[in-house]
């Protein structure tokens, strides 16, 4: 027969049990902050790639070359050629040439300097990669640039499309 009943918890268990979610908790934060910086860096990256295939579209849709400039590391827009009318003359003038797209800003550093071109063909140049600067560790940061295509890719050195 026993005597003693249970009627709840003991301190010590309440404490352990406390220490333990508390641990849990502050893992989990640090595993969320690195998560949210990649996020962060895929979610622009793949924002850009997006804005380089609608002006290449855009180029050839409307049989007229667009520009891409970056007026710094971290920003970027669309220009069509639309100097002098009506079909431009292939240069990018960004003071008279027509801007599509506003200019987008980007959270990291870009490691491309210059201008993209897309001719009204869809063909890119220059060739090149574009990647962003960060201590995270996303799937996909950068961008290479072919003359007839563009992939997104994660940097190792080099870009390694995915």
């Amino acid at each position: 027969m026993k005597t003693m009943k249970d009627h709840g918890i003991t301190l010590v268990e309440l404490i352990i049990v406390i220490s333990i979610i508390g641990i849990l908790a502050v893992a989990l934060g640090f595993e969320f902050t690195g998560w949210m910086g990649s996020y962060g860096v895929e979610s622009q990256m793949k924002e850009m790639y997006v804005d380089l295939m609608n002006a290449r579209a855009r180029a050839m849709q409307r049989n007229r070359a667009h520009f891409v400039n970056f007026p710094d590391a971290t920003s970027y827009r669309i220009f069509e050629d639309t100097d002098p009318a009506p079909d431009g003359d292939g240069i990018l003038q960004t003071a008279s040439d027509t801007q599509v797209l506003p200019t987008k800003t980007i959270q990291y550093a870009l490691t491309w300097s210059g201008n993209i071109a897309f001719d009204n063909r869809g063909l890119v140049s220059p060739m090149g990669t574009i990647r962003v600067n960060s201590t995270a560790n996303p799937d996909y940061d950068c961008i290479v640039l072919f003359p007839t295509r563009i992939n997104m890719g994660k940097w190792n050195g080099s870009c390694v499309a995915k």
